[in-house]
């Protein structure tokens, strides 16, 4: 976390939480959603503008974590701003010799390996699960056809539990507010 957001949540401790403006897709790219895209629908049906900002992306992947519940967002100052995720919270690029990063840029180390019924590619690590960057799924079956990695079948719909990660923070806090 960046030096500057942490004298920012001391000096003002009790900002409230944001929901619902901020997407990860299943590329690793971030979308705004105003509230023209939110009322459009949820994410990622609705997934509102590419965050294109060099900066203000490179900004959110240094403060981009999870909370006890499983709720991943970027704390921005004072204010966390929860992230609505498409499919995983971290996104993994595989590289030739395969090594693994997140779409944040932070290395990982692959513990586990899995196969959903869609035939998209995940990896478990300590810093959590993500989905294989659909680019990079040719070098990862390299890295399964060697033996490196061995694939468990998987429902997707199961792994926001058991990897406990929420999927849509929104929908949560507007069920935990009912």
């Amino acid at each position: 976390m960046d030096d500057i957001v942490r004298q920012a949540i001391a000096k003002w401790p009790n900002v409230p939480h944001c929901h619902g403006w901020l997407g990860l897709d299943a590329r690793g790219q971030w979308f705004l959603r105003d509230a023209q895209a939110q009322a459009a629908g949820a994410f990622p049906a609705s997934k509102g503008a590419l965050l294109e900002h060099e900066g203000l992306i490179a900004f959110i992947q240094r403060n981009y974590e999870h909370d006890e519940a499983g709720q991943w967002f970027f704390q921005n100052g004072p204010q966390r701003v929860y992230v609505e995720l498409e499919c995983t919270p971290l996104v993994w690029r595989v590289h030739e010799d395969f090594s693994v990063v997140a779409h944040t840029g932070a290395p990982a180390v692959p513990t586990g390996c899995l196969l959903d019924e869609a035939g998209r590619l995940y990896l478990a690590s300590d810093a959590g699960l993500g989905l294989v960057h659909t680019q990079d799924v040719g070098v990862a079956a390299e890295a399964i056809e060697q033996g490196r990695w061995q694939p468990e079948e998987v429902r997707a719909a199961d792994l926001p539990q058991r990897f406990g990660y929420v999927m849509s923070p929104q929908a949560r806090a507007a069920v935990a507010s009912t």
